[in-house]
């Protein structure tokens, strides 16, 4: 089997997305390790043996087993030296994930077991076919991602449902009416009068669920379709201001250099000596 690797733009969907994706053929007693990633990541073990350390403990895994990765927590996996493993892996992360894997036992238990599972098994394997389409390859991945994530919450459900189910309602429902207010000038109050809750509660299991804070996201979300506005039209300033909810230009002017780190029309006119005005920005929001 031939090792594959795939990698995707880190900033084109903050909900739930594939950003790696894998497999390997591990020489004896490759390893990997100590290290600390940024988002979460399953290796599904195909055949061969090795060891997975996390959180102080250590796990000897076989074929069939898999194994996940939390973001911000120290990690090491090594291969058997007499029978090293094969495994394939997964990457995830969005502003959605950590709520979707809580509604799976996977967090808590961190190895478990695919075992003969081929609908588990097949999600692996479509991911890497779809990486070979000429076109419209994320949402692919992506609607993959999601059968994948129902296949972990219907075989490994979580103890401790209803809580965090009430939790994760909430804030899907929050990230509903950011996606489609936030072109007006909307505060976190208003959030929280919406969906009938505390404000201070709402920041909490947020905060919580996404690792980011409400005002921080809504901030992101609007840069974020601010550059899309001025690599993908013409509209003056002010315009671009008022479509991502600042009725003054001085004050998105501000902001909008603040996080990206240099004034709209400066980025707007890099983009057009670059050449780039028809492709998504693809710089990240500091």
């Amino acid at each position: 089997m031939e090792d594959y690797s795939f990698d995707n733009d880190l900033f084109k969907n903050i909900d739930a997305m594939i950003y790696t994706c894998g497999y390997e053929s591990c020489a004896p007693g490759h390893s990997y390790g100590p290290v600390v990633r940024h988002g979460y990541m399953v290796h599904y073990i195909l055949r061969g043996h090795g060891i997975y350390r996390a959180r102080g403990k250590e796990f000897s895994l076989n074929a069939g087993d898999a194994f996940l990765i939390c973001p911000g927590e120290l990690i090491y996996y090594e291969a058997d030296m007499e029978d090293p493993w094969d495994y394939s892996w997964i990457g995830m992360q969005g502003i959605k994930m950590k709520g979707y894997l809580e509604r799976t036992a996977l967090p808590d238990l961190l190895v478990f077991h695919y075992g003969q599972d081929k609908e588990l098994q097949s999600c692996h394997e479509a991911m890497f076919n779809a990486d070979k389409l000429p076109k419209n390859r994320d949402l692919v991945m992506n609607s993959i991602l999601y059968r994948y994530l129902y296949l972990l919450a219907d075989r490994f459900p979580s103890a401790h449902m209803t809580d965090d189910r009430r939790h994760s309602d909430y804030v899907e429902k929050a990230l509903l009416y950011l996606e489609e207010h936030y072109c007006h000038p909307i505060t976190i109050q208003d959030i929280a009068d919406h969906l009938g809750i505390n404000r201070s509660y709402l920041h909490r299991i947020f905060k919580a669920s996404t690792g980011s804070s409400l005002q921080s996201y809504l901030l992101d979300q609007r840069m974020r379709h601010a550059c899309i506005l001025l690599q993908d039209s013409d509209r003056s300033i002010q315009s671009v201001a008022h479509s991502v909810g600042y009725p003054d230009p001085l004050n998105f002017s501000r902001i909008f250099r603040q996080k990206v780190g240099i004034s709209p029309s400066g980025y707007r006119k890099d983009l057009r000596e670059k050449g780039t005005l028809s492709s998504p920005p693809k710089a990240p929001l500091q």
